[in-house]
């Protein structure tokens, strides 16, 4: 005789969200905080309340409501904090450079007032491009998993757009001195600011892929293992481009950036502090041999030492920068109520500076504040993600992230040279903000993948011929 077999009933589905409901919330309070400072500036400027403060408003709430929903749909699990605090960003940054355009045509505001600027205009339309390309990679990379395969692709794909600006003549690559632009008539694009996203997807996969290589020890030294001669490939590389990008396109900021994150991940992945002395030691013998090469680097370390002494040249820029930070002090001067357009590309390389002064100290430690929120999320996805390649690349995108703001402040602040990268989501420019986009996006995609509850296999009944049979004794 059989016994009755016990089928167990499938589990509760998951709940369709989790933290949507809070992201929209703290959507709701950027709205706010973004339409205030709106309505702040253009009551310092003397501008009548009208059309520019309903369509930044509008395109605000429409744009990042389109992003929540995007979200709710195709990342339901993610992480509620990245997407308001970028959101926060971008809106400040937009304010910024709507503020900077109302005072390009004021006299007591910049040194010759020709006309008025429309960079907002320009940046909004950078932004609806940015979201549309925001889910358009959650809609395409439904598992970041998948882009390991195509590694060695993206890698090659990530140093051909570094090397395109080289080739081509100056007219069509070089701005301020710098080769890392592809110009055409009626469009530009800086490929280095995607050339770093797809670095560090190779970057992540093929660290997972040589794991033992990379752990193998070598020879000790000072009760540290360094790794063998053999094993060094992967750095070598990365430092060798650095370094070819470097004396070839007169950039500084674009290989600092990527020889930093791709030594980061090499920690991450073989947690030995032998790979950072290694990295360091690539990176100081570099820097000193192309101080001796090349003059603009001399240049900028001149300026660094003392912008002063160079004041109605190369150091005026920086020299504003510092003018700036003074003027604002702990608190600033108030939205709307500074002179930030005396500094050269206050709204690009320099927009730290304006908010420095506007906004002061406190302003900026709360800017600071966000990205600091935005990298540890972040890494918190990588910490939680089952999948040692979601690991690297979280770790990598968030590195990146805070390392360029680290980078950006430091030059504007004479910390550091001038390097010429640019604040993410915060500073105008199209390049920057669809590739930081795209960014937010895989970032996004492994927080939903280590959020997302397992969901157990439901349990079905034994087929007949399978069920075990028991012998059955008459009392």
């Amino acid at each position: 005789m059989t016994s009755a077999p016990s089928v167990h009933a499938p589990p509760s589905p998951p709940p369709k969200s989790a933290g949507r409901t809070t992201e929209m919330v703290l959507l709701t309070f950027a709205v706010v905080v973004v339409i205030a400072a709106l309505l702040t500036v253009q009551a310092a400027q003397g501008v009548t309340f009208g059309l520019d403060l309903v369509k930044y408003s509008l395109a605000f709430i429409v744009l990042f409501g389109a992003a929540h929903m995007a979200i709710r749909w195709l990342a339901p699990f993610a992480d509620p904090l990245l997407l308001p605090c970028v959101a926060l960003l971008n809106g400040l940054g937009l304010v910024m450079i709507q503020r900077l355009d109302l005072g390009s045509a004021r006299q007591d505001e910049v040194v010759k007032a020709d006309q008025m600027t429309h960079n907002a205009d320009q940046q909004l339309v950078w932004l609806v491009l940015g979201i549309i390309v925001f889910t358009l990679t959650l809609a395409f990379i439904r598992d970041h998993r998948t882009l390991s395969r195509y590694a060695y692709t993206l890698g090659i794909g990530g140093i051909i757009f570094l090397a395109i600006p080289m080739i081509l003549p100056a007219s069509m690559a070089e701005v301020n001195g710098s080769r890392n632009w592809i110009k055409i008539p009626g469009f530009s694009i800086q490929p280095g600011e995607f050339s770093k996203i797809l670095i560090i997807i190779f970057t992540a996969a093929f660290l997972v892929s040589r794991r033992d290589l990379f752990t193998t020890a070598g020879k000790q030294f000072a009760g540290i293992d360094f790794p063998r001669l053999r094993d060094l490939g992967p750095l070598l590389a990365a430092w060798a481009i650095a370094i070819i990008v470097l004396a070839s396109a007169n950039d500084l900021g674009t290989p600092l950036l990527i020889f930093a994150t791709v030594l980061t991940m090499l920690y991450v992945a073989t947690s030995r502090v032998s790979w950072l002395m290694l990295g360091v030691t690539l990176f100081a013998l570099g820097a000193t041999v192309a101080y001796q090469l090349f003059s603009h680097l001399r240049i900028r370390v001149a300026i660094w030492q003392d912008p002063f002494a160079q004041y109605d040249t190369y150091g005026y820029q920086i020299a504003q920068s510092l003018f700036g930070f003074a003027t604002g002090g702990m608190f600033g001067t108030g939205l709307g109520s500074g002179r930030p357009n005396i500094v050269p590309f206050a709204n690009t390389d320099f927009i730290l500076t304006s908010f420095a002064e506007e906004l002061g100290l406190v302003g900026l430690a709360a800017i600071m504040m966000l990205y600091l929120i935005v990298t540890i999320r972040g890494l918190r996805a990588a910490i939680a993600v089952r999948d040692s390649f979601g690991k690297l690349l979280a770790a990598g995108l968030s590195f990146t992230i805070i390392f360029q703001v680290f980078v950006v402040f430091g030059g504007v602040s004479k910390l550091i040279p001038l390097t010429g990268l640019t604040t993410p989501f915060l500073a105008y420019g199209g390049s920057s903000l669809l590739a930081n986009y795209i960014l937010l996006a895989l970032l996004i995609r492994i927080s939903n993948a280590a959020r997302a509850p397992d969901v157990p296999k439901a349990r079905t009944a034994p087929p007949v011929d399978a069920m075990a049979t028991q012998v059955v004794r008459k009392s």
